[in-house]
């Protein structure tokens, strides 16, 4: 069925229920709860800002925005962009794009003017809804993107250059328009990365979409009673597709601006969250709160927070020691997918495999992967190629570039760009990304396993490993590693734990300094790349 049918079913089924909860615990404020579309203020003391709104309100406000749309030419199959910082406006903007039959173009908050600029003109997007952190960058582009799209203003104070969207949107129906969508429409675009170069514009259907939720209740045994913490961007495919449980079983969930560790554990506790997902900073920063006794467990009500997830990038099995330490009785799996694959899920660890934490697992609800070589042919059990995986959350192409898309998508399967291999019990473990391994004197180094290894040091807490230039070997792994607060170690400390490495996978330079990351937690290897050895990004981005 067509993503919009899970939102109508659960108004229906479950209207006067809690659909989503928004808190900033960096705000205190009056707490607000959106009633038939009216907002009351129940007076608090001393709590952070939050909102909510029903099933049933959700539903209202994605139709009013479809209408809205309509009523200002936007037809099936058009473009509409979303530029804002996660809330409760989002998804109903997002859910109203899609009930009008329009294709959704979420858009990375960190873009600048030029990418966003960029993206619009890539995407072909004939309006763009954009909040009040993205002013700035807007007006400077704004007497030229107003030729290419409309332009809505979500928040209070509009300014002059846009249309006020929150005044517009009150005037229109909360009937859902007859607008007939099926599984194959096509339904959004999201953005890649961007690590070589401008994005790429990814083309789902509503039939990708809608496996998604399905598959992430499957994967996580989701019900109507589970809460899910939101806390990643939701113009990433993976915190959208992670919610998308809680879509498929009409569950409430929580959209919690900050991650700061005491943020994390008290919005569990508040909101009695039993499913979040994490990114690995994340677990590390609550892991040395716990550690450090900046934050205890006896000040939370956290007994019925169930399982703890993480995708995005690999996960050191240490990690996880070390959170079972603090946290039993949790449930845990690692999500492996790609904006590609419609998001996290393509391949999963599973609830019932902790003792492979390590891999990324086997493939997920109705999908396939293999491994294969350079010729295209399947490796043979335990060697190393790029892993590929098939199922209906595959994209339909790079949106106006059909020889990346000819590239990645080969019979059906697509080309994911990681290196992995498969162990004897046919779990697949992540070795390295294909455009980051290290070849050194000859040798592949991947730099993963050399970043797993050195995770396990009580003294790091984030640690990147590159390929810098060498005159002699080509290029030689560099690690840059960044020590956990007040903590004091030394090039020969990190020499000396490394000794338990083959000796080709030992760094051959240490630099000490933070590790960058995005807002979904990967690595910024690039930006490492260009700040230590810049001459091996362009050689790089020159072989595509």
């Amino acid at each position: 069925m067509p993503i919009t049918e899970l939102l109508e079913r659960n108004a229906a089924k479950y209207g006067q229920e809690t659909a989503l909860v928004e808190i900033n615990p960096e705000i205190t404020e009056p707490q607000r709860v959106t009633w038939n579309e009216y907002e009351l203020i129940q007076p608090t003391s001393d709590a952070p800002y939050r909102r909510e709104i029903t099933w049933s309100v959700f539903d209202e406000k994605a139709n009013r925005c479809a209408n809205l749309l309509l009523n200002r030419g936007i037809r099936k199959g058009q473009k509409v962009g979303i530029l804002l910082m996660n809330g409760l406006e989002w998804l109903p903007i997002y859910f109203g794009i899609l009930k009008c039959g329009a294709i959704a173009v979420p858009l990375n908050f960190r873009y600048t003017s030029e990418e966003i600029d960029y993206c619009v003109r890539l995407a072909d997007i004939d309006v763009l809804f954009f909040g009040p952190s993205f002013v700035g960058r807007i007006e400077s582009i704004a007497g030229s993107l107003s030729k290419e799209c409309l332009l809505f203003y979500v928040g209070d104070s509009c300014p002059s250059f846009a249309e006020d969207y929150q005044h517009w949107v009150a005037n229109f129906s909360s009937i859902a328009p007859k607008i007939n969508i099926s599984d194959d429409d096509l339904a959004a675009i999201y953005f890649s990365s961007g690590t070589t170069g401008f994005p790429k514009a990814i083309l789902h259907k509503h039939r990708a979409l809608s496996q998604s939720a399905e598959m992430e209740a499957m994967h996580h045994e989701t019900t109507h009673d589970d809460v899910f913490l939101c806390i990643p961007p939701l113009y990433h495919t993976g915190a959208k597709m992670h919610w998308f449980g809680s879509l498929y079983t009409g569950g409430k969930a929580v959209l919690l601006k900050g991650n700061t560790p005491k943020s994390i554990l008290q919005a569990v506790s508040d909101e009695e969250c039993t499913i979040v997902w994490l990114l690995v900073p994340w677990a590390q920063d609550i892991l040395a709160a716990l550690d450090s006794g900046e934050v205890k467990l006896k000040d939370y009500k956290l007994d019925r927070w169930r399982l703890m997830h993480i995708g995005a990038q690999p996960v050191p099995p240490s990690l996880i020691k070390h959170w079972r330490q603090y946290f039993p009785d949790h449930k845990y799996d690692t999500n492996y997918g790609l904006s590609e694959s419609t998001g996290p899920g393509c391949v999963h660890l599973g609830l019932e495999n902790i003792d492979k934490v390590g891999a990324i697992g086997v493939p997920g609800y109705n999908w396939e992967a293999k491994i294969i070589n350079e010729d295209g042919s399947t490796v043979q059990q335990g060697e190393v190629g790029e892993l590929c995986v098939k199922g209906p959350g595959v994209m339909v192409e790079y949106y106006k570039n059909p020889h990346a898309t000819k590239e990645t998508i080969v019979d059906g399967w697509l080309l994911t760009g990681d290196m992995a291999r498969q162990d004897d019990d046919g779990y697949i473990w992540l070795v390295d990304r294909k455009k980051d391994v290290v070849i050194s004197g000859g040798e592949n180094i991947y730099p993963v396993q050399i970043e797993a290894f050195l995770s396990s040091h009580p003294k790091i807490h984030d640690v990147a490993v590159i390929g810098t230039p060498d005159p002699r070997l080509g290029e030689i792994a560099t690690a840059i590693i960044q020590l956990k607060k007040d903590a004091q170690c030394s090039e020969d400390d990190i020499n000396q734990f490394c000794m338990e490495l083959p000796r080709y996978k030992r760094p051959r330079k240490i630099i000490f300094a933070d590790v960058p990351r995005n807002a979904t937690g990967k690595i910024e290897k690039p930006k490492l790349r260009e700040k230590y050895s810049g001459d091996r990004l362009v050689e790089k981005q020159n072989l595509g």
